[in-house]
């Protein structure tokens, strides 16, 4: 099975506490706060988001006030090597004198138009080249430096950590689209320019998460906070709507979209509590009987192989995550739910036997790519789907209670042969994202997509710019590329294998 460990992970979107000094120090006005106290606060609401989405704590999660001597003895490097010049307690990095400069980016230097935004620093050699220091301003934080009072740049911070920890050679550097220039371009030279032997074996940057096919950002307003949609949709909902695009591929956000993955997680759960009810008490009186389990069947074998080798082949072609979804994955639940059909049928034992087991195969290898995915959960099948009924309630407007009492109400309709009442109720709940499904002589209910009507009304009410305090207490949804406090965008991953 596909096997990634991730050793370092470096999320700068919310601990990266000194390029975004201000609106820091702003905010930490405002509320009295020290600011690398009001830091320690967003980074606390950040992993607070990300262990409710269930993501994996990376080993080190470094910070960049805490790895000042590294970056400072890095930039001292680079100036000895002769890539980087002084001036006036500032330190730049000069960029012709890297000759790949734009190998990553495709920008070339003398295309480079650093003036068109911004006006240039005329102490500057060349108009692109970057602060690898910057002197400190009177009121701003600022750290002792072989050049004076000041603060890191921002690029120069990533790759002093990330040689800290994984040394100048890793596997995988991962961020958004918006930052392949200038910053990993620059994050390119500088570690050349400190170590001519840094190298990067893979480049993966993600698309945005779109809004009205706009870029999800803090200055337009248009943007929803992980725990907005958490309350509404279950995290599982919202990783699959995640992967349900290509990770480099925009997605656009919509309350139909999540819909469909609340439904495909809930098809995924159901299968595999529906597989674990039926197998569970046929199993325990043939383990008593210490019978020996006979071999899986072809179908079952046939469907594990193309499972696992869809899932090895895309997941090794640049994690193409929405063809394993719709994929193989899908006829391995349909094998699930079809075998459940036929054990419920009379058979001789050993057939019962090796319809079992090849159930039991086929669960723990759709188990297998869930787990990779990040689409399973340590809570039991029962429990998320518990869950996410829950979650499908509160989007309806109703309590359990109340969905029971229409059932009973339902029931003697259709009793008293009023089914025009009955058809009517059940047309109601759909419209709400509550299905009824008669099972024998008992109706059950369970989440479903609700109509349009609804979704368009769920749209209108929920796209509103978040609150003040919203905005302070909660990371973005914009996948792994948020805007940050100062102006500068997205986040970095640093991985290896």
């Amino acid at each position: 099975m596909f096997q990634t460990n991730i050793v370092c992970a470096m999320w700068f979107s919310s601990i990266y506490e000194v390029e975004t000094y201000e609106l820091i120090i702003k905010r930490a006005n405002e509320t009295g706060e020290d600011p690398l106290m009001l830091s320690n606060r967003f980074c606390d609401e950040y992993n607070a988001d990300m262990a409710d989405l269930q993501c994996k704590t990376p080993s080190k999660e470094p910070r960049v006030s805490e790895h000042l001597n590294e970056i400072k003895d890095m930039i001292t490097q680079i100036i000895s090597n002769g890539y980087a010049y002084e001036v006036d307690g500032d330190v730049f990095y000069a960029v012709d004198k890297c000759p790949n400069y734009g190998m990553l980016s495709g920008q070339r230097l003398e295309h480079n138009r650093a003036g068109e935004r911004v006006a240039v620093d005329s102490r500057k050699r060349h108009p692109a080249d970057f602060a690898l220091w910057k002197a400190a301003k009177p009121g701003e934080p600022s750290w002792d430096s072989p050049w004076g009072p000041g603060r890191p740049g921002w690029h120069i911070e990533c790759s002093a950590m990330s040689a800290c920890y994984l040394t100048h050679k890793f596997d995988i550097h991962g961020g958004g689209i918006d930052l392949i220039f200038p910053h990993h371009e620059n994050e390119i030279a500088q570690s050349w320019a400190a170590d001519h032997e840094s190298h990067v074996s893979y480049w993966m940057h993600n698309g945005h998460v779109t809004n009205n096919n706009e870029k999800m950002s803090k200055s337009l307003g248009n943007f929803f906070t992980i725990r907005q949609i958490t309350e509404r949709y279950h995290p599982l909902a919202l990783r699959h709507f995640l992967i349900s695009a290509h990770y480099r591929s925009p997605l656009n956000y919509s309350i139909s979209q999540l819909e469909n993955s609340s439904d495909a997680i809930y098809y995924i759960f159901q299968t595999l509590q529906d597989c674990k009810d039926a197998v569970s008490p046929l199993l325990q009186g043939e383990t008593e009987k210490n019978e020996k389990v006979p071999q899986i069947n072809e179908a079952a074998k046939e469907c594990i192989k193309k499972l696992n080798v869809e899932f090895q082949t895309k997941m090794s072609d640049d994690l193409q995550t929405p063809v394993i979804l719709t994929g193989a994955l899908q006829e391995a639940l349909k094998f699930v739910n079809t075998s459940l059909k036929m054990l419920k049928k009379k058979m001789q034992k050993r057939a019962q036997l090796q319809l079992i087991q090849s159930l039991l195969e086929v669960e723990k290898e759709v188990g297998k790519v869930l787990d990779v995915l990040g689409l399973l959960s340590s809570k039991s099948y029962a429990e998320v789907l518990h869950q996410l009924k829950d979650k499908a309630l509160n989007r309806a407007g109703l309590t359990e209670d109340e969905v029971l009492h229409l059932i009973e109400e339902r029931t003697q309709a259709r009793i008293n042969k009023d089914f025009a009442k009955s058809d009517k109720m059940r047309a109601d709940l759909a419209t709400k994202g509550i299905a009824l499904m008669d099972v024998g002589n008992e109706i059950i209910w369970r989440p479903c997509i609700p109509s349009e009507p609804l979704v368009a009304e769920v749209v209108h009410r929920d796209q509103r710019a978040p609150t003040v305090e919203e905005k302070q207490s909660s990371s973005s949804v914009n996948q792994k590329v948020d805007e940050i406090p100062g102006g500068r965008e997205g986040n970095d991953l640093h991985t290896t294998t």
